[in-house]
């Protein structure tokens, strides 16, 4: 370093100009790191205790060195510190705060103190690479990359992308994908973080985006943004299915997607090594897109539950293994593409079932109302599912039904309501002896059932009722690792809705007077404004 001090003042400038080519950055970076290098060169010369600068003329080259002191009004450490009046014996015109430089001598530095700079000038120089590949890279999340395998460790493949290394980890490849040395491989970019080592840039061959980034090259009208790739689900390597929507009605999604004698989607298929892509019409009535999501096996009814995110899906018995497909990979990936949880049974399956039902309801009619099996029966198949229904239900609605007249329909009437008081005489004991005090007695809102159900649970008092949350009554869900998970409700068994918990717990602190009418009202506002905006959302994406 002694002779880069000495020389021909352009050479530093030169080595700069050299370095920042090599490494592809700016020449001003590799100027700032000789600064700072041999700043540091000099302190281990002159004391570390000293704030040395050095400065390298950007125009000439020559270098210079100065002893850098604040001004303060208090010096704590003399070091790097000086008062005013020292400061204005060397510039009239200095104030607190002002830098002060005395120049120094140039310095023939020792090969350790040398050495010592070029590690500064490495690492500065390392530094700035990482941050240059760091801001290339971060801009490229979200697209598709080429480059050379550079080798393969532990199965992970680190991949040469030019000014840079990436890797697509072994979970990101896909199965019985083998790749050597020196071999081009695309890959998504899924995510550049900046690391202590510097960035890294993680591919993927797996991720749902990798192919939908595929279609977008292979179809411009998805370039184009006439056609949407609204869904995609991916067993990689094996199948998958993506589900696109058009813009315009004079082309057909699916068309374009397949292209002339399906030369489109074979490019894509030839890429991900075979794996067979079903491309599905997309559409927001949940019903119609499981169907078409289901394919190729045929549906003969969809039930929805909206409440549960699941959907009940009735096929013919033939149709079966096609609709669940090898190893529930067609049944998988509808359910990942739709984002419902799929029930696959058969015709058979579901006449069983509704046969039970019918028998279960029968019966419960035939007990407690003390009616014959056909009357119940008449009852279970216009509809009537509970005694309540029966009891309070308008007569003209009893009297439709065939063979029943308004005698027949009034004893019906007067048998449920006796049946129902004797249920709720009995309820009513049981949630005394369990305990239940009068002040959950003379809530309004729940039944003699209820408070069983919430005696059982050891809610006894109206204190005890207000400090539930809604979800505890009513049930719902929760995910957990992705998956949703069934919280069960104490009343929820009662058909009881989130609303309606919720509307009975706030009325009971009102009762006790925990919470006041503003409360509520200001409550019932907040809620009120994000629903509001709901509609400008859009859950959909890839």
């Amino acid at each position: 370093m002694s002779s880069t001090v000495s020389a021909n003042r352009l050479e530093l400038l030169q080595i700069a100009e050299a370095v920042a080519r090599e490494k592809l950055i700016e020449p001003e970076l590799v100027i700032e790191a000789m600064e700072d290098s041999l700043g540091k060169a000099a302190r281990s010369r002159y004391g570390a205790e000293y704030d040395i600068r050095a400065h390298i003329d950007r125009r000439s080259g020559e270098l210079s060195m100065s002893r850098v002191r604040e001004v303060v009004e208090e010096v704590e450490n003399h070091f790097t510190e000086m008062t005013l009046e020292e400061a204005r014996a060397k510039n009239p015109e200095a104030e607190i705060g002002a830098i002060i430089a005395d120049p120094l001598p140039t310095l023939d530095l020792g090969r350790i103190a040398a050495q010592s700079a070029k590690q500064v000038i490495v690492q500065k120089v390392r530094e700035a690479e990482r941050e240059r590949q760091y801001d290339e890279f971060k801009d490229r999340i979200g697209t598709i990359i080429n480059g050379l395998v550079k080798r393969v460790e532990y199965g992970n493949v680190i991949v040469d992308v030019g000014r840079g290394e990436a890797i697509i980890r072994r979970d990101q490849m896909i199965p019985r994908e083998a790749y050597r040395n020196g071999d081009r491989i695309r890959a998504y970019v899924k995510d550049v973080r900046q690391e202590t080592r510097g960035p890294q840039i993680f591919l993927s061959r797996t991720a749902p985006e990798f192919m939908a980034a595929l279609f977008k090259m292979e179809v411009p009208e998805i370039y184009d943004n006439v056609i949407e790739i609204k869904a995609v689900a991916r067993d990689p390597g094996s199948r998958a299915k993506i589900g696109v929507i058009s813009y315009d009605h004079s082309i057909d999604p699916v068309g374009a997607c397949v292209g002339m004698r399906g030369s489109r989607v074979q490019a894509v298929v030839a890429e991900l090594q075979g794996e067979k892509i079903d491309i599905i019409p997309w559409t927001e009535d949940t019903a119609t897109f499981l169907v078409n999501a289901l394919q190729p096996a045929e549906v003969s009814k969809v039930v929805i539950d909206e409440d549960s995110e699941r959907i009940e899906v009735v096929v013919p018995d033939d149709q079966l293994s096609l609709a669940i497909g090898r190893r529930g990979q067609n049944v998988r990936l509808a359910s990942q593409l739709t984002g419902w949880d799929i029930d696959i049974m058969t015709e058979a399956e579901e006449s069983e079932r509704r046969q039970a039902e019918f028998a279960v309801r029968s019966k419960m009619f035939m007990d407690s109302m003390n009616v014959d099996e056909m009357v119940a029966q008449l009852l279970v198949s216009e509809g009537f599912t509970s005694l309540e229904e029966v009891a309070y239900v308008e007569m003209d609605d009893l009297l439709s039904i065939d063979g029943f007249d308004e005698e027949t329909a009034e004893e019906l009437q007067a048998r449920a309501r006796e049946s129902l008081e004797e249920l709720n005489n009995q309820a009513t004991e049981k949630a005394r002896e369990l305990g239940v005090e009068e002040s959950l007695f003379a809530f309004e809102g729940l039944t003699p059932q209820m408070l069983v159900a919430l005696g059982t649970e050891g809610i006894k008092t109206l204190e005890d009722f207000a400090t539930c949350a809604d979800w505890e009554l009513a049930g719902g869900y929760t995910t957990v690792d992705g998956k949703r998970v069934k919280d069960d409700g104490i009343l929820e068994t009662f058909d009881m809705s989130l609303e309606e918990a919720q509307t009975l717990v706030m009325s009971a602190r009102l009762a006790l007077g925990w919470v006041t009418e503003e409360d509520l009202a200001a409550q019932a506002e907040a809620d009120a404004a994000p629903a509001a905006g709901d509609d400008t959302e859009e859950a959909a994406g890839v």
